[in-house]
């Protein structure tokens, strides 16, 4: 057999328009006859920082169009169109420049492919590193990284360092970047499944997605781009390549394969995977058609003996913006500047929401909302505590040593959050719900000792919540998943911190809130609106 080889994921064209940023920073240099680009690590820092930026407040046209089409798609439910007209909303507050996206500003990521005739002099990961840096010091996002002083001592870094990047060798004299700012929730959706050639036909595959499906749930804050990866040279090959396909870098692979193993993206599934989304009723968070807007389904060679399939998505906060440097300058994609005119004329008509008072005792207000059945949609004025990972953490350790539940567990509804930082003038920072599974291991001892009777976050939740809530009279609201900047700027009216305030985003916090939009999901009498969802 003769040798064969090619490039294992060729990506046949670059579509993405791109913006330039400099000239500076770049020349060309001779070694013999060999010409050299010679880059400035201060263009690696300006091209970071400015991709960080952009891509923590503005969105990609084509989905933010998506978004649109929801709206206009007669099939789509009045859920549908609330979550992406909410949506399309958030994008209008966040471009501006102030309040982000998402209040989860993420994990910095940048994956990069280095042409052989690229200098440098220097380490380019810090120089990336650094621009990375000045965004999050400089802009109101929020520190998420933490780093472990010992098995089980963290800190955070308090810079949102360290990033992961990964620089990749290949031809020629172009440096390709692609930028994510990934979030905790969509990371959390990332699956690997290590399966077998019995898994490669029609009735399993179907069969299998079918299941699968309903692992994603809506805490990672769908509509999705969701992306499916069978095949693999390694695990760790095919998880690489669900993040990149989740993010567009694949959309523009060949469709079909060839005997040097390239990868390629099969339309056939593709369509039927977006209509098994469709099929499974979830909708965008609160039931209905789209789960997902789009479906990538990559296929990869594999070891005789493997067959690894990746799932991933990439969620309402579709962070991911690509760069490059030429002999011609310093280049980024050019993300949408005028998010508005996406927006319909009109809202969407709905029927009006039940408005709850919090600023009562726990009682009454568990009572009203027993009256109402799942689905219904809320609007929540008054004091909400909120809380999340380590400060749950912290008051179990309180129950453990057998001190009281904190008051103000016990007399206010709970909102799973941390926000970012708060711009000048303004209450709050970014704000919205993070994902409400993580917190579901207290809840039954939290509502024993008669905390956490109403939770308020993102996303499905376990049949143990389900039961907790039935045998002590609880509830679990569910907020929009996405929306963080429309929340800061228009829902919450003050911010303070009452415990644990060591912790920076992760303290204990009152916030008062207006109108803030929720649904019933989780009921006193076992009723759940994702029960099918549960595990």
């Amino acid at each position: 057999m003769d040798f064969l080889y090619q490039d294992p994921y060729p990506i046949l064209k670059d579509d993405t328009t791109y913006k330039k940023l400099t000239s500076d920073y770049v020349k060309v240099d001779t070694l013999g006859d060999r010409e050299i680009l010679t880059v400035d690590p201060k263009g690696l820092e300006l091209l970071a920082e400015e991709a960080m930026k952009d891509v923590s407040f503005m969105l990609r046209s084509s989905h933010l169009q998506k978004l649109r089409n929801i709206i206009d798609d007669p099939e789509a439910t009045d859920n549908d169109r609330f979550v992406a007209h909410n949506l399309l909303q958030n994008a209008v507050v966040a471009v501006s420049g102030e309040l982000p996206s998402c209040q989860d500003t993420g994990t910095a990521i940048v994956m990069a492919k280095k042409g052989e005739n690229i200098y440098t002099g220097a380490d380019d990961a810090e120089w990336l590193s650094r621009g990375i840096f000045n965004t999050y010091q400089n802009r109101n996002l929020r520190y998420s990284q933490i780093v472990p002083i010992s098995m089980f001592e963290e800190k955070n870094s308090g810079s949102n360092l360290p990033a992961q990047i990964d620089i990749y060798a290949k031809k020629g004299s172009s440096y390709e970047f692609l930028f994510l700012a990934k979030g905790g929730g969509s990371a959390n959706k990332t699956f690997l499944y290590q399966k077998t050639k019995s898994l490669l036909n029609e009735k399993s595959l179907e069969e299998f997605i079918r299941e699968k499906i309903m692992d994603l749930g809506t805490s990672a804050c769908p509509p999705y781009h969701l992306a499916i990866v069978i095949g693999g040279t390694s695990a760790e090959a095919n998880l690489a390549a669900v993040k990149k396909a989740s993010a567009g870098y694949y959309d523009n692979l060949p469709t079909s394969g060839n005997m040097a193993g390239q990868a390629f993206r099969d339309l056939e599934w593709e369509a039927r995977v977006q209509q098994i989304c469709q099929e499974s009723s979830i909708g965008a968070q609160f039931g209905g058609k789209y789960l997902t807007h789009d479906v990538r389904v990559i296929r990869l060679p594999r070891h005789a003996a493997s067959c690894p399939v990746g799932m991933g998505v990439s969620c309402s906060a579709d962070r991911n913006i690509k760069g490059k440097i030429t002999k011609d300058g310093i280049y980024l994609e050019q993300l949408e500047t005028n998010p508005a005119q996406y927006l319909p004329a009109t809202a969407p008509h709905l029927e009006a929401p039940v408005v709850v008072n919090l600023n009562r005792p726990m009682k009454e207000i568990l009572a009203e909302l027993s009256q109402y059945p799942i689905k219904t949609r809320l609007k929540l004025n008054g004091t909400l505590i909120v809380a999340r990972d380590i400060a749950h953490a912290k008051i179990k350790e309180l129950l453990d040593a057998g001190q009281p539940m904190p008051e103000y567990f016990k007399n206010h509804p709970v909102y799973y959050a941390g926000p970012a930082k708060t711009p000048q003038g303004m209450p709050s920072g970014s704000f919205g719900p993070t994902t409400a599974g993580r917190m579901d291991v207290y809840v039954e001892e939290f509502q024993k000792h008669g905390g956490s009777m109403i939770m308020l976050a993102k996303g499905n939740r376990s049949k143990e919540v389900m039961n907790a809530c039935n045998t002590y009279g609880g509830f679990y609201l569910g907020s929009i998943g996405g929306p963080a900047a429309i929340l800061a700027k228009e829902n919450i009216v003050s911010v303070e911190v009452v415990d644990f305030e060591e912790l920076g985003m992760e303290a204990v916090r009152k916030i008062e809130v207006k109108d803030f939009p929720a649904f019933i999901i989780t009921d006193d009498k076992g009723n759940d609106f994702f029960a099918a969802l549960s595990h």
